[in-house]
Order: structure tokens, then C-alpha cells, then sequence
């Protein structure tokens, strides 16, 4: 006993030390040194009542102060005591102490929680105690305090908490943006309503507990990210079972190859990105000159493709890419393709990387998952994905700006129109989609000021071009791609004419042109420019016709001077001379969108969300989508942020 008693004298004046600590620390900042008051706090909060939570469990992290101002002033603001060790407070703390090393304390506290914190009614000194010893947690009675919903942004994340709660019953798992306790639940393979089991309650916690210690050792801290927003990050590459069966060391290494990417979750979307509109020719750095001096090994280069070029006019394109880019440096790289079946993205990825291969060109947007796991791995691998609006620092996107063929393509359209509608057959609503449609019904206004665009989009069910026939419509314009080995086929891409009941007339298509990026994209490795680029952004390469990237096909059978007109408009967007959003545009619902004084930039025209006055259609629901296209709207789509989360695989 004697022992017992002299070890809590021992321990009260540890913990005293350490409040006269952070009271000080708290003093100099200007920082209230007392736990803060729940009654205080309230005065500035409605609160709708209250609910019985019982026995539970309090993590002490999560204890933030007093219910009422009565014992705050003998705690500092870390719980820990103020009072010298010959007051009352004082034998009693230390009688509590005793018993905690006899036979430990059992009787619960009695807390509030309100907002995911919890506020001590009674057993101050208990809590006192268990907290000078680092105990994790601490039994409490609990009655949750239920503020009146408002527009909030902290009263509305606890909304979606408490429902979290009422699935996992699980406290501390802070998010900072609204939808993410949902996409948690996607992302560990549960369904929205599925009500975790104990064995899930366990090993989820002891997991995030892993990946806390790691994100806390990172530099720099993520001061506007909590632990659970970057757990939800480090989800989209790692599966869970990383934070059970990873050592500390490769958790951490884990957690920082994609750091940056957790860093920028913080910042407004545009922020977050760097587009790149024109090839710049940057020239090396010193360092990376000095580097590249007496280098002779080649650069081993894998093209990943998800279907064979003979089978997919995409892929072809791409392919033909490669052909260019091995044409013109194959002295200097070593070339290989890839074909992934059946979706087996990471792992034939995994299998150029054994290769040999240090850049890869992942030709597919359904393959950044894959992609961004393949560059969290391999540090030394470089990664680019064919796709447009994407985050991620890990990986660059390279994409063209297909809406300024689209404004050619539609003068074309509006001046061979006989009537004033014309078709409008959409892939997507993703990112880039709009600026095309919007692109197009201003080069139709251009020739026909009366045109009207029908908007029809082939993620949809139905047949978009029957649909136009049976209406009269006879001047369409279809999906981006072209099947450069079938020009008989190719008549459905583009802009086309229908004639009679099934003739299809080619009027102009674009035309995918990849290897002049590829080249340079290499050359870009070679010299060291690369890795002066990006400065903790993700890079998004957009090109447009001024880098030779894309471009239109015009049809020879077009009236001579609706081919000049296109050849002028050609000749002009890709010398910079014309600027085709700088005219006055109102959207459907009247909203003056320009004035006509200057253009947009790049980044407007990337985010753009609205459609032209002129267009008769509106973007599709993502409920609306055929099964197919749903998983493309989910990772490149306008609202991607707000669409219900993709079920992964089980993770628990």
C-alpha cells in the first residue's frame, strides 16, 4: 500500500508537471489554458435534444473538455492537474490513483458528446487519472447532444457521422468533405446501410490505428486533411490489408508515395492541376544535364493498350502513335506493348515494369487506378494516362482539346444543314465534353445563326441516330473517335449527312494524331525537363491543333466554299488567330456566360458545366446510364464528387 501510495504522489506530480506545461505553453500563445466548457459552447449552438448512447467506450483523443465551468480550473486544457499536491483536489486524484494500480477503476464517467467530442460531467479526476496513464480509452456513460441541422459545413458532416455512427459505431473517424463516410463504406466492400460486425468494429480500428502513426510522422503535416480523409486517398491505391500486414516502414513509404496527392486534397480542384496547352521546349537544368553527360542506355518504353488495334480504332490510333515515336527515336528507347485482358490493368502493368520498362503510357482512363498504384510502387517508373481532369501528382494525363474540332466541324454542319436543327450525339458527361458540344453550337451559329443543336448522348439507351432520322434530322455529329482502317465505317464518327433511309455522306472528322506528343513527352524524360515539372501539382497535358495532336478531316465532296471555310478555320485556331469562345454565349437558362470581351481560359473550358442557349438537350442523370458507361462518368464525370461510390471487394 505504502508503495502504492507513494507511486500516485509520484504520478500526480508527472501529470502536474505537464499541466503547468501546456498552461504556460497555452499562456505565451494566447491560447485559453483551461479544457473548453461545453455549456459555453452551446450558448453559441441550437440544440434540437438530446440521446442516450449508454456504455461506451470513449477514445480519449476525443475528449475534449468540461460539461460545465465548475472543475475546469484545476485541469489544463490536457487534462492533466493545475492544483499544488497539498490541496483537496490533489488527495483525491491521488487516491484515485491508488485504487487504479490496486485494482483498477471501474465505475464509468458520465460524458456528453456534441459534434464528435466529448465533454467530462462527472469524474473529472478519473478521466484525470486513466489519462496521465495513456490509456486509449475510457468507459463512459454518454448522452449525445444533438445540435439543429443548418447549413454548417461542420453541423452537416456530423449529420452524415451520426449515421456512419448508427452503421459502425465507431467515433474518430473525422471526415472534412461531405460523401466520404459513404465512399468508406464503398471503398471496405460494404454496401451503404450494411451494419459492421464486431470483428469489422476491430480490425477497421486497429488498421486506421496503424495508418494515424504513419500519417502523423509525415512531413509536412496536412493541416486542412484530416487522418480519415487521407486513409480514404490511400484507399483509391492500397488495399486495407496494407495496414494490417505492411511493417511500419513500408506503411509509412506507402503513405508518402502519395503524399502529395493527400497534401492537395485541401486545395479547389483547379489548383490542384497544371495544364499543359503547348509542348514547351524547356531546357534542362544544370543538374540534369550534368546527369544525362555519357548516358548511353536506352529508354525501355511500354505502351498499355486495352484492346487490340485491329479490333479498336482508339487503340490503333494510339498505336500508330507508337509507330511514330519509335520512327523517330529508336535509337535512343526500346519500344514494347502491352495488351491487358480482362481488365488486368495493374498486373500487366506489373509485367512491363519487370521488364524493364521506366515510362509507361496507360491508353485508357480506366486504367489511372492501376496507374497510380504502379507509381505509389515503383518511384523510379513513370506513368502517363490517357485521360483529362484527374488530380493525381503520382501520374501525369495527356488528352487533346477535341472541342476546338468541334467548333470546325460545326460550321461545317450549320452551313450543309437544310434546315435549322442539327444532331448531337455525345459519349460521356465527363470533363471536356461540354466545351465540345458548346464548341460545336457556336461554330453552327457561326454559318447559320438559327441552328439549333439536338442533344442526344450514346451512354443512353436507345438508337441516337434513328432517333434523328424519324425526327428529319439529317446532319449529325457523332462520337469523337475514327476508324482509320474501315473509312467505310468510319462515316459514323464525326460529321455526317443521312440521305435517303440509311446513306451516310461524310462531311469531317477528327483525326487523333498521338506521336508528336509521345515524342516529345519522351525527349522530355531524356533531358531532365521532366522532372523539373509539376512543382507538387498534377500535370495535365491538354494539346490542342496547334501542336499538329489532333485535327479535322474535311470531306472532298463539300461544296468548295464550306471546305475553304474549313480549311480558313483550321489554318487559324492552329495559328492562335481565332479564339472561338470569344463571342457573347448565354447558356439555357439566360445566364450570360460571356460578354464577348475576352475568351476562356483553358481551365474554364476544362471545367465547363453549362451548355449554350442554342442547344436542346441536357446532360444525363447518372441513374439514366447504361450499366457500360457508368464507371467512366464515375472516374472522369462533371459530378464525379457527389455520384454514389463503386462497391470495391470486401476488405475486412
Amino acid at each position: 500500500m505504502a508503495n502504492e501510495t507513494a507511486e500516485a504522489f509520484e504520478q500526480y506530480n508527472k501529470a502536474l508537471r505537464a499541466g503547468q506545461k501546456y498552461y504556460r505553453a497555452a499562456m505565451s500563445a494566447g491560447r485559453y489554458p483551461y479544457p473548453p466548457v461545453l455549456d459555453e459552447i452551446l450558448d453559441e449552438h441550437a440544440v434540437s435534444g438530446n440521446r442516450d448512447l449508454g456504455l461506451v467506450d470513449v477514445p480519449t483523443e476525443l475528449i475534449a473538455g468540461t460539461k460545465s465551468a465548475g472543475r475546469a480550473a484545476a485541469l489544463a486544457g490536457n487534462f492533466m492537474p493545475l492544483l499544488d499536491t497539498g490541496t483537496e483536489f490533489a488527495g483525491k486524484w491521488m487516491h484515485l490513483c491508488e485504487a487504479h494500480l490496486s485494482e483498477g477503476i471501474r465505475d464509468p464517467i458520465t460524458c456528453c458528446e456534441f459534434l464528435g467530442r466529448f465533454y467530462v460531467q462527472e469524474g473529472h479526476k478519473r478521466a484525470s487519472v486513466l489519462m496521465s496513464y495513456g490509456a486509449p480509452s475510457i468507459h463512459a456513460q454518454v448522452t449525445r447532444m444533438l445540435p439543429v441541422l443548418t447549413d454548417d459545413p461542420a453541423v452537416r458532416m456530423y449529420y452524415e457521422f451520426m449515421d456512419f455512427f448508427n452503421l459502425a459505431g465507431l467515433f474518430g473517424v473525422d471526415f472534412s468533405r461531405s460523401g466520404s463516410y459513404e465512399k468508406l463504406q464503398a471503398a471496405l466492400g460494404m454496401d451503404p446501410d450494411h451494419v459492421w460486425t464486431e470483428q469489422e468494429r476491430s480490425s477497421f480500428s486497429a488498421g486506421f490505428a496503424r495508418f494515424r502513426e504513419a500519417f502523423a510522422r509525415q512531413s509536412p503535416a496536412a493541416e486542412a486533411v484530416t487522418p480519415a480523409d487521407a486513409l480514404l486517398a490511400f484507399l483509391q491505391v492500397f488495399p486495407f490489408s496494407v495496414l494490417k500486414d505492411a511493417s511500419a516502414a513500408e506503411l509509412s513509404r506507402n503513405l508518402g508515395s502519395i503524399w502529395t496527392d493527400v497534401l492537395s486534397l485541401g486545395q479547389e480542384s483547379l489548383e490542384r492541376l497544371e495544364l499543359r496547352t503547348a509542348p514547351e521546349e524547356k531546357q534542362p537544368g544544370l543538374i540534369s544535364r550534368i546527369r544525362s553527360l555519357g548516358q548511353t542506355e536506352t529508354l525501355h518504353v511500354a505502351f498499355l493498350y486495352g484492346f487490340d488495334p485491329e479490333e479498336s480504332a482508339w487503340t490503333r490510333d494510339h498505336d500508330k502513335g507508337r509507330e511514330f515515336l519509335e520512327s523517330q527515336m529508336g535509337e535512343r528507347i526500346r519500344i514494347s506493348t502491352y495488351r491487358a485482358y480482362n481488365g488486368a490493368f495493374y498486373e500487366t502493368m506489373e509485367e512491363a515494369v519487370g521488364d524493364g520498362a521506366k515510362l509507361l503510357f496507360a491508353t485508357m482512363p480506366s486504367m489511372i487506378d492501376a496507374a497510380r498504384r504502379i507509381a505509389a510502387l515503383h518511384d523510379d517508373v513513370r506513368v502517363l494516362v490517357c485521360a483529362l481532369s484527374l488530380p493525381y501528382t503520382g501520374v501525369r494525363m495527356y488528352y487533346c482539346r477535341t472541342y476546338e474540332t468541334k467548333f470546325i466541324t460545326g460550321a461545317i454542319a450549320g452551313a450543309m444543314a437544310e434546315g435549322n436543327r442539327i444532331g448531337y450525339i455525345a459519349d460521356y458527361p465527363i470533363a471536356g465534353v461540354p466545351a465540345s458540344i458548346n464548341a460545336f453550337a457556336l461554330g453552327a451559329r457561326m454559318t447559320n445563326p438559327r441552328a439549333k443543336i439536338h442533344l442526344l448522348w450514346s451512354c443512353l439507351p436507345g438508337n441516337p441516330v434513328r432517333e434523328f432520322y424519324s425526327e428529319g434530322v439529317r446532319v449529325i455529329s457523332n462520337r469523337d473517335a475514327v476508324n482509320t482502317r474501315n473509312p467505310h465505317w468510319a462515316l459514323e464518327w464525326g460529321v455526317y449527312s443521312l440521305e435517303g433511309d440509311s446513306t451516310l455522306r461524310p462531311l469531317g472528322y477528327p483525326v487523333w494524331n498521338w506521336g508528336p506528343m509521345y515524342e516529345r513527352i519522351v525527349r522530355s524524360v531524356l533531358n531532365g525537363s521532366w522532372d523539373t515539372d509539376g512543382g507538387g501539382k498534377a500535370v495535365n497535358y491538354w494539346w490542342g491543333m496547334d501542336t499538329g495532336v489532333i485535327d479535322v478531316k474535311l470531306s472532298q465532296a463539300l461544296p468548295d466554299g464550306v471546305w475553304s471555310l474549313g480549311q480558313m478555320l483550321k489554318r487559324s485556331i492552329a495559328g492562335g488567330e481565332i479564339d472561338l469562345f470569344r463571342t457573347r454565349i448565354t447558356d439555357q437558362y439566360g445566364v450570360v456566360r460571356n460578354d464577348g470581351v475576352q475568351g476562356f481560359s483553358h481551365e474554364t473550358c476544362m471545367e465547363m458545366d453549362w451548355l449554350c442557349d442554342n442547344v436542346e438537350g441536357s446532360f444525363p442523370k447518372f441513374a439514366e446510364l447504361l450499366p457500360q458507361s457508368r464507371s467512366v462518368v464515375r472516374l472522369l464525370g462533371l459530378n464525379r464528387d457527389s455520384l454514389p461510390p463503386e462497391k470495391a471487394e470486401a476488405q475486412l
